[in-house]
């Protein structure tokens, strides 16, 4: 039976609305290669794929990645409401500098009218895997100079070209350009600063989100003038810990911990603009992290058990479930994190 499950990633299905990533699957590969032939031009594929030499790959080559440690590849089905519209993966990975290329094709008739749509979806379901699971440092793409409607997407999507090769490679007797685009793990360029006075208002508006205010034990509206006494209050406590999270010139959202006698209690809000984009680990990792520089009681999370979103974020950050527990008549799990 052909294997389902990556031994190196923590999870195999990484899902966004009605679209998906998941191991490649063995009954798409006729699909597979009838795409690639089709879009052979474009591909690092010298000649026609066979249902033969297909069976062969699959079974020889992609099969055994499934168990390996640090395979030099991961491929994944790209699915639309559970149906496969196209593949693609991590190839060339290099474990040590922790990099990988992007691999992506879709099935030819969607190329012309959701080319971007399915590439731009695709790069944040695959950033989760990268960026988000495995860790990487930065994902590349190499793509011959035949599509230059890629390029824009790319970019949108957070790649920055890195090298233009002029001539670098022939085909059909005529040299071609190749495009390098990098991406670089956002973690790498999170900064984390206390708050400030000024930042009162920006925190007040993050609280008052309707969404915050729904997942939040307290579910009241929050007025300025005793958001402001609060303000006040924990920024100069020296048992509160205010940490903004910002991405560039961007302001990411708000970490807070309340250091009460053994253990601390820790509170996130994300700007809406940047929920469901895999922010919330790297903000909750960094910012445990700054805490544990200053503080040593470990770090207990309330998270309502509706919150799926939430919990799935402290999870990924390294949190582990400690109890389960009601609070304020709402079935609460409690996540807990211990200085190493």
């Amino acid at each position: 039976m052909f294997p389902k499950q990556y031994k190196c990633l923590q999870q195999n299905e990484f899902v966004e609305g009605d679209y998906k990533l998941v191991p490649i699957r063995y009954e798409d590969r006729l699909d597979i290669m009838t795409w690639r032939n089709e879009q052979i031009y474009h591909l690092r594929q010298p000649t026609p794929l066979t249902p033969e030499l297909q069976e062969i790959y699959f079974n020889q080559i992609v099969a055994p990645l499934f168990e390996q440690d640090q395979p030099n590849q991961l491929l994944f089905s790209y699915q639309k409401e559970d149906k496969t519209i196209g593949y693609g993966g991590l190839v060339h990975i290099n474990w040590i500098e922790r990099t990988a290329e992007v691999s992506f094709i879709i099935k030819t008739s969607l190329e012309k009218d959701e080319f971007e749509w399915h590439w731009s979806k695709y790069l944040n379901l695959l950033k989760r895997i990268g960026f988000g699971d495995l860790r990487f440092i930065a994902l590349n793409t190499y793509a011959f100079d035949l599509r230059p409607n890629l390029y824009p997407i790319l970019e949108k999507n957070g790649f920055v070209l890195k090298a233009h090769l002029k001539g670098e490679i022939t085909i059909n007797e005529k040299k071609v350009d190749v495009f390098i685009h990098e991406c670089v793990n956002p973690v790498f360029f999170l900064t984390i600063r206390k708050v400030t006075d000024s930042d009162s208002k920006l925190i007040f508006n993050w609280s008052n989100d309707p969404l915050v205010r729904d997942q939040s034990f307290n579910s009241k509206s929050i007025d300025f003038d005793s958001h402001q006494k609060w303000f006040l209050e924990k920024s100069q406590n020296d048992n509160s810990l205010l940490l903004i999270n910002s991405l560039g010139d961007n302001n990411l959202g708000l970490v807070r911990f309340e250091v009460e006698n053994d253990k601390c209690i820790i509170g996130i809000v994300l700007d809406k603009k940047f929920r469901g984009k895999g922010f919330a680990p790297l903000m909750l990792r960094k910012s445990s992290a700054y805490y544990f520089k200053k503080f040593t009681p470990p770090i207990f999370a309330y998270i309502k058990k509706s919150n799926i979103a939430s919990i799935r974020s402290f999870e990924k950050a390294g949190y582990n479930l400690f109890d389960e527990i009601e609070v304020n008549d709402y079935r609460t799990l409690v996540y807990k994190l211990e200085k190493v």
